[in-house]
């Protein structure tokens, strides 16, 4: 329990002047104590942590025969590939690589703002107008990923961000390089 104590000070004994007696003033805090954990206890059982936040990613189901290969065909125009090399490089092509569409040369770029994502904003501006000519207005660009051994973890994944900041719906992360792509990539 905690005490107040207010008996008055020290002085003289005797000293001629009369004193009151003052009882000594006691406050129960054992009450506030209990109120005090039940609203703590209230609070951590009632309040929602934070959830990890997490990308969500589309994955094929798995083919019964590994054999069975499907290939599936698409118009260049609307691929752009995308290679991720060791420190930080980005090489880019449009179309196939032998023979890139026009405008879509192998180029390096740097991530962010004024690098990849405006080139990926451009190309898909591009490729919904060249798909509403042709009569399928819906038909995106298609985006393929291909991260080398020597890129690391977090280049995936800030390419992958560049994708759903640009809006990109339909990309797909290929760990297969050609020799070409390779040699392009090394910068031989």
């Amino acid at each position: 329990m905690a005490e107040l104590n207010t008996d008055g000070g020290g002085g003289k004994k005797g000293s001629g002047k009369v004193r009151s007696k003052k009882q000594n003033s006691k406050v129960d805090l054992t009450a506030m104590v209990d109120l005090a954990f039940l609203l703590i206890t209230f609070f951590m059982l009632t309040t929602t942590l934070s959830k990890p936040q997490s990308m969500s990613l589309g994955l094929p189901d798995k083919e019964d025969d590994p054999n069975k290969k499907k290939d599936i065909k698409v118009d260049e125009n609307r691929t752009m590939t995308i290679m991720l090399g060791d420190n930080n490089k980005i090489v880019r092509y449009v179309g196939l690589l032998a023979t890139p569409v026009a405008g879509g040369a192998p180029k390096d770029f740097n991530y962010g703002k004024g690098g990849i994502r405006e080139e990926l904003l451009s190309r898909k501006k591009l490729v919904l107008e060249y798909s509403a000519a042709k009569g399928k207005p819906k038909d995106g660009i298609i985006v393929i990923i291909k991260p080398s051994k020597k890129s690391n973890y977090r280049n995936l994944v800030d390419i992958l961000d560049e994708m759903v900041i640009a809006g990109v719906e339909t990309y797909a992360i290929v760990p297969e390089f050609s020799t070409e792509e390779a040699k392009l990539l090394e910068g031989k």
